[in-house]
């Protein structure tokens, strides 16, 4: 973990900014302190919400670069992560630095997760009350951060935040105070319905399922040409689909890279708590999908899990920030109250009783689009299973939007010499792209590819 912060810490320079109470002046575990600045604390959301920060300047003319804002999804679990497992790669590949284009605000959202919290430790939640928050929350970092709120500005994030994003750029498209520019999410859950579909297709034309399979699901999900693997009402169908997510969640494969090993070994069986199925499909945390909304409401019920869950996402290893951020010097550095409590990446507690509101995304998109004036990319790791590549360039598709530049490969630099980094289309104010070789976090898997697509996205240049 060490090494990594060192890394990360190594492309930032300084720059001035307030408030000097939440200034890391000391990070420990690294031989030498970094020459940047950067804050980290809570911002206060009304009477008792408590949400952690930490935001890093860019390292040239912080004053005039973007302000991107970064989410990480769930629901329930940290961005943390993406700061420290995902971006470290992102900015720095091959034993060098790259160029900082950002000032970069990493949010703990919702209260509950990682070191946020509520004094009265209410942590229900659902997806308006959280657009409305990290909408606040967003406001009152500017309001201590004054210099940074005429900065172009970018909301950005995962998984989930493909719920989040949207949602919370319908708040700040409607204040004229911030300069919002575009958004950007990455393996983001756009649409319940077309991940599903998408799903079954991904999974059989890379080799996860066996022909007679295929044909079951084929010969009971479809009819007339259209397939419905989402919430088919047939029984047949409901059966042959938990074979395939038996499959594709439950036999070791990594959801989130189907090419990646998955660290800890093959994960247990799925389990249910009442009226909900507990699966590891979404984001940084698994999905509690409600059973009435899936294909799962006719699988057989199972007993209620009354104990506490570790929320580790599945094959993934969240041991190192754990014991890191936990440290109590780390705390301390980090201006963490007392009154938060020990971080994990995904909080069990948030994720158990979030409401979810939105089953697509599209209302969201297409305000931001009628406006006409912000663009907006929407990126996908190609061998990601939670949040599909084929079901969110089936999602961009489905705006009708106007093609602008067919689908072609795009390229990147990397060693001196011109690489494939995926396959881009893009239309009026929106690009669909996608990342070769990557899986659900994209810049822990292709950093140099991830920080070309960004730094172009960013600047507005040709991607």
């Amino acid at each position: 973990m060490l090494p990594l912060l060192v890394a990360l810490l190594l492309f930032l320079g300084p720059a001035q900014a307030a408030p000097a109470g939440h200034e890391v002046t000391f990070l420990p575990g690294l031989n030498k302190q970094p020459a940047f600045r950067h804050y980290s604390g809570h911002l206060c959301i009304g009477p008792t919400q408590r949400l952690h920060y930490w935001f890093v300047e860019a390292q040239s003319n912080p004053q005039s670069s973007p302000l991107v804002l970064w989410l990480n999804g769930g629901p329930g679990c940290s961005s943390m992560e993406g700061f420290l497992k995902e971006h470290g790669p992102f900015l720095v590949s091959g034993g060098g630095s790259l160029e900082a284009i950002a000032n970069m605000l990493y949010l703990e959202s919702p209260a509950g997760v990682g070191f946020s919290y509520s004094e009265d430790k209410k942590y229900a939640t659902n997806d308006t009350e959280v657009a409305h928050n990290n909408y606040l929350a967003l406001k009152e970092f500017l309001r201590l951060f004054p210099e940074y709120s005429k900065n172009d500005l970018f909301l950005t994030g995962e998984s989930y935040g493909g719920i989040y994003i949207p949602t919370l750029a319908e708040w700040v498209m409607q204040d004229p105070s911030l300069n919002l520019k575009g958004i950007a999410v990455g393996n983001g859950l756009s649409s319940y319905e077309i991940n599903d579909n998408s799903l079954v297709y991904f999974a059989y034309y890379h080799g996860l399922l066996g022909t007679q399979l295929w044909k079951d699901l084929q010969t009971f999900c479809c009819s007339e040409g259209k397939c419905n693997f989402h919430d088919n009402s047939n029984l047949n169908c409901t059966l042959k689909m938990a074979e395939m997510i038996e499959i594709v969640e439950e036999s070791g494969l990594n959801i989130y890279n189907l090419y990646a090993p998955c660290a800890g070994g093959v994960p247990g069986s799925m389990r249910y708590e009442g009226d909900y199925l507990v699966t590891h499909d979404l984001g940084n945390s698994f999905i509690r999908m409600p059973l009435r909304f899936s294909w799962r409401q006719n699988l057989f019920r199972m007993p209620v899990a009354r104990n506490k869950v570790r929320m580790d996402p599945p094959c993934t290893n969240s041991t190192a920030p754990t014991m890191y951020l936990n440290s109590p010097e780390v705390r301390k550095a980090l201006h963490i109250s007392p009154d938060a409590p020990e971080w994990e990446v995904c909080s069990f507690e948030v994720n158990r009783s979030y409401k979810r509101l939105y089953m697509q995304m599209n209302d969201q998109y297409l305000k931001l689009l009628g406006a006409m004036k912000y663009r907006i990319l929407v990126y996908n790791g190609d061998v990601d299973m939670a949040c599909n590549f084929l079901g969110d360039e089936w999602f961009v598709d489905s705006l009708c939007q106007k093609v602008q530049v067919a689908r072609r490969p795009w390229l990147y630099t990397e060693g001196g010499e011109n690489q494939i980094g995926g396959f881009v289309k893009e239309f009026t104010n929106i690009a669909f792209l996608t990342v070769k070789g990557a899986g659900h976090m994209v810049p822990t898997d292709q950093p140099l590819a991830a920080f070309t697509m960004f730094s172009r996205f960013i600047k507005n240049e040709p991607y």
